[in-house]
């Protein structure tokens, strides 16, 4: 009998015998009832679709078909995030279980904020599908430090190296930016020489032990988090004139999530364009810009939330059969 098999709602039997974790989950199901469709709503209401289609038309076939390979590929960088963390916690679930579950919360995340799609539906599809709390959380720890990870050593780099070129008006500065570059080239370094020689390697939060990961794992970590933001930032280039220079709109692109995520915008709606407007607005002209980044979001964002719809209703679909 598989773990999914011996429960009653997805998750262990001592669990669903816990007054609190049963009511717990049932607010949980009814605020993710609510919150989905309402976030789902706004979204769409502030788009404007005939701009995405005239940003699309404008574009040759090759070039969405690159985007769209771009886009799938970054889209599989990010479920190994999970598969790192099935590694990392030895759960039993095969990957063909945790692929799509990684697939819907990453699409969901991007578009509905990290706690509706990182962290709430998480919670929600691992415990139906027979892992506990300590396990889930564990999973989505590693999860974070890999996206972080990446995102360090990637910024440090280009940042430090100067790629970005901020303007004068920005309290940061060019300087300051290239300080941060190193501070954050320095966190992630710790991370690495921790994992390798850290004595003390297990911390208990609460119920939740974690323990560092070896050196192998971290770099492991390292490079597919950058790998993620590399392609994101990939997308947005082939989209741009040929004038466009790589390194700086990935530095861009990695200042305006930092501020989607200070804004807590979902989907960081209109974050992204006012920093690449403004960084970029002296290169070309701002509407080849806009262009871009409503091609990007239909590809990146919208196309993948579509799908990523049909997966859910798929799992719980399945759910409901396991408990059954």
């Amino acid at each position: 009998m598989s773990a999914a098999d011996s429960t009653l709602d997805g998750a262990p039997e001592q669990q669903t015998g816990n007054p609190k974790w049963r009511w717990a989950k049932r607010i949980l199901t009814l605020c993710l009832f609510i919150l989905v469709p309402v976030l789902l709503f706004m979204l769409i209401k502030n788009l404007d679709w005939q701009e995405v289609r005239s940003a699309l038309l404008s574009y040759k076939a090759s070039t969405l078909l690159l985007a769209l390979g771009i886009c799938a590929l970054s889209y599989l960088a990010y479920c190994c995030f999970d598969l790192i963390g099935r590694h990392y916690t030895r759960h039993k679930l095969p990957a063909l279980q945790t692929l799509p579950v990684t697939f819907v919360c990453y699409a969901f995340n991007l578009n509905l904020s990290s706690w509706v799609g990182g962290i709430a539906l998480r919670y929600r599809l691992y415990s139906r599908l027979g892992l506990d709390v300590p396990t889930i959380t564990k999973i989505l720890s590693i999860s974070l430090i890999t996206n972080w990870l990446g995102y360090m050593l990637l910024a440090g780099a280009v940042f430090a190296l100067g790629f970005v070129k901020l303007p004068g008006s920005w309290e940061v500065g060019s300087t300051g930016l290239r300080i941060i570059g190193v501070g954050l080239l320095l966190a992630a370094s710790t991370y690495l020489l921790a994992c390798q020689f850290s004595r003390r390697r297990t911390w208990h939060f609460r119920q939740v032990e974690l323990t560092l990961p070896s050196l192998r794992m971290a770099v492991i970590q390292a490079c597919l988090g950058a790998l993620n933001w590399s392609l994101m930032a990939a997308l947005i280039y082939v989209l741009l004139p040929s004038e466009a220079f790589y390194p700086s709109i990935l530095g861009i692109l990695l200042i305006s999530s930092i501020a989607g995520v200070v804004t807590h915008i979902p989907a960081g709606l209109g974050v992204l364009e006012a920093v690449f407007i403004a960084l970029l607005q002296h290169q070309m002209p701002q509407s080849t810009i806009l262009a871009a980044l409503i091609g990007y979001r239909a590809i990146y964002f919208l196309l993948p939330l579509a799908l990523a719809c049909i997966v859910y209703l798929i799992l719980e679909k399945r759910a409901r059969h396991l408990r059954k």
